[in-house]
């Protein structure tokens, strides 16, 4: 959630920020958004409060001076001074409520790098790492895996329709390997491993900023119980600290978290709808880190660099992309992909396909949450929330098998997560 304040003072800001990002319809709404905010401002109720607080301040110092009979008038006069004052209190409750229900449709605004476009097609390529392998007539990841009986993707459809898949065998070791390898990894950077809720309440949904402007169709919604099911780690994680205080000697907190996430696909109508790559279900290890202000910056590059360390160190050829303003998620203000090099896709002439990302969100979904930290001169101030992939599971064992297949359909497993296979250096048919 944007901070009103702010909006108010320095509207054309902002205003050139969603024109960048969602065009003339997104800057049109956000000038509309503060008409409102400005009409529901009126009057200033917190500055009749002050008003009357000070009335009521000045009368105690006095009351014990008065006699008697004075004395049990100015109590009359304080009286309808707090009644006035509660009245005041439930009323600036209700403006506050009316402002930031309003604001709630506005997504975090850009910072000043980030590249303009109005989609996927204008996302800037910073840099290629690593060399493609050499293969002839590549195959792709479900050709191999059938092969070797390590993905049934039929059977997962019979039993729960499209979009699934069993991950079994050396798949199955693959995952757990890469969730020891990132461990061993990540930890050593002062992450903290976390195993997070998948089922969250609506107003942690809402406040991470997953609910707007059409979010609400890629979530799975618990209606009974008004509560969601997680999308990614983050969802679960951002919340930890939802109204709490966090002191500054203790940030940043940083965490490495694992789960199983869910999502509906309901903007991906026939793109990927055999195998693993786009799926309802899959498994993910995500970093998050909670930080003041002036250090999200470093800690966003921090999260992409390791991001990309966790690549190179299974020895996959990626590049790196600047998401533009216009492919940016709602909570975002910046955001970089890394898309792993896929030999057998596109019918085996190959690309790049996203496998991580990893966004600053700013302050924008502690100010919805309510997560603070005191600073040294004592002031109350919202952290910084940055969220970046360790490895999206399905979609690394993607490029894992289809980077190291071998000429008679066999899969080198890769050096650094060999320590993690139970002894296992090759998946070979049974």
């Amino acid at each position: 959630m944007i901070d009103y304040k702010d909006f108010i003072k320095n509207s054309d800001r902002y205003f050139n920020a969603y024109r960048k990002r969602g065009g003339l319809a997104l800057e049109k709404t956000a000038k509309s958004t503060l008409k409102k905010i400005q009409e529901t401002q009126k009057p200033n109720l917190l500055t009749e409060l002050e008003k009357y607080q000070s009335e009521i301040n000045q009368a105690n110092k006095q009351i014990t001076a008065l006699d008697p009979v004075n004395k049990k008038k100015k109590i009359i006069e304080l009286k309808k001074l707090s009644d006035k004052i509660s009245k005041l209190k439930t009323a600036a409750r209700q403006q506050h409520e009316i402002i930031t229900k309003s604001i709630k449709n506005l997504p975090n605004i850009l910072q000043a790098d980030v590249p303009p476009g109005i989609d996927a097609s204008s996302n800037k390529v910073l840099r290629k790492v690593g060399d493609k392998p050499k293969i002839q007539n590549p195959k792709d990841y479900l050709a191999l895996s059938e092969k070797l009986e390590i993905i049934d993707i039929e059977r997962a459809a019979k039993v729960s329709g499209s979009r699934f898949g069993y991950i079994k065998a050396e798949a199955a070791l693959l995952e757990f390997a890469l969730i020891q390898y990132s461990f061993s990894k990540l930890i050593k950077q002062g992450f903290t491993p976390i195993v997070p809720p998948v089922i969250i309440n609506q107003e942690f949904m809402e406040g991470m900023g997953y609910l707007a402007q059409g979010g609400e169709e890629e979530v799975y919604h618990l209606v009974k119980d008004n509560q969601y099911l997680v999308g990614t780690a983050e969802q679960s994680v951002g919340p930890y600290f939802a109204n709490e205080l966090i002191l500054e000697k203790d940030l940043p907190k940083k965490f490495i978290a694992f789960s199983s996430c869910f999502r509906r696909e309901a903007g991906s109508h026939g793109k990927d709808t055999k195998g693993i790559l786009r799926v309802h279900q899959f498994d993910k290890l995500e970093m998050f880190v909670f930080c003041k202000p002036e250090d999200s910056e470093s800690q966003h590059q921090k999260l992409l660099k390791f991001g990309e360390e966790l690549v190179k160190g299974l020895g996959l050829p990626y590049q790196v992309v600047q998401l533009c303003a216009g492919d940016l998620g709602f909570p975002s203000s910046k955001t970089y992909d890394i898309e792993c090099w896929m030999p057998g896709q596109n019918q085996g002439k190959g690309e790049y396909r996203e496998t991580h990302s990893t966004s600053n969100t700013t302050d924008f979904q502690a100010r919805a949450l309510n997560i603070r930290f005191k600073a040294k001169d004592g002031k109350n101030c919202h952290l910084h929330m940055i969220n970046g992939t360790a490895f999206a599971i399905g979609r690394i064992l993607i490029a894992i098998l289809e980077n190291y297949q071998q000429p008679n359909g066999d899969i080198l497993i890769p050096g650094a997560l060999q320590p993690f296979m139970h002894g296992i250096s090759k998946i070979t048919k049974k």
